[in-house]
């Protein structure tokens, strides 16, 4: 027959058990709910190539391109790791005068976006032209896109010149057809060793150091400002739509199983 203090230490156990699985759940639910929160992310200026001059205040950045070749950029490396599909939200403001570039010209709607993309396996670099008429309707001084802003405008693969892993062979593309494509720039060691086809104009700085998404100044002719003042922009930021990971959903179906079976103890 069993005791009054076996009883008692077995309801204990319950009660115990139907609390930890009350943890459990919502230590999973907060877990769920930090993973699908959108990601923020910080900019970082550096010098990609050449002689760019980069004046930084507390508010804004100016970029200095006086030779053709000179390339600088802002990076970010914050969202390494998500999907090019998942990108919320893409900014910049520019707050030069453009009204001293031919309409429609590079300078005039620059800067323009380069991505580190990958498969896991291989890296190159996708971006677009702002001289591209398709994407100039998409400036108002500075840019504001989401990806669907972008999803259907023409994406142009660099750095790499095996794209044999990449749709149609990487030709033709837009970004909308790299959407599964994970944004993560390339380790120190891999652009120390290189590959075919990753050239001086790659993303990344002096000491091989790459940042996955970036925005760019200079590089062309017709992307480039001749002397002072330069390019002058300040509010550089990217979100990103995070997908929750298998084993957070694992946990959180834990934690919604340990609160059924509380719910049924009480029931019974």
């Amino acid at each position: 027959m069993t005791s009054e203090l076996e009883m008692a230490s077995a309801g204990n156990a319950a009660g115990l058990g139907a609390r930890a699985a009350v943890i459990a759940g919502g230590f999973a639910l907060a877990m769920l709910t930090a993973v699908v929160q959108p990601a923020y992310a910080s900019f970082v200026d550096y010098s990609i190539r050449g002689t760019p001059t980069i004046n930084q205040t507390a508010t804004q950045t100016e970029f200095i391109i006086v030779n053709s070749g000179d390339k600088a950029a802002l990076g970010s490396n914050d969202i390494n790791g998500t999907k090019l599909g998942d990108i919320a939200n893409l900014h910049i403001d520019r707050l030069d005068d453009v009204s001293r570039f031919a309409a429609g010209s590079g300078p005039a709607v620059a800067p323009y976006l380069n991505f580190w993309i990958t498969d896991g396996t291989h890296f190159a670099v996708v971006a677009n032209e702002p001289s591209n008429p398709g994407f100039q309707t998409l400036y108002n001084n500075g840019y504001d896109l989401s990806f669907a802003d972008l999803s259907d405008k023409v994406a142009k693969i660099y750095e790499n010149s095996d794209t044999s892993w990449l749709p149609n062979g990487g030709v033709g593309l837009t970004f909308a057809d790299l959407a599964d494509y994970v944004i993560m720039a390339p380790s120190n060691a891999d652009l120390l060793t290189g590959w075919s086809g990753l050239g001086s104009g790659a993303p990344r700085d002096a000491s091989n150091n790459a940042y996955g998404v970036n925005w760019v100044f200079g590089d062309t002719l017709s992307n480039y400002v001749s002397g002072d003042p330069g390019y002058i922009v300040a509010n550089a930021s990217v979100t990103a739509n995070a997908v929750p990971e298998p084993m957070t959903m694992a946990l959180f179906g834990a934690g919604l199983l340990g609160l059924g079976a509380m719910r049924r103890r009480r029931t019974a």
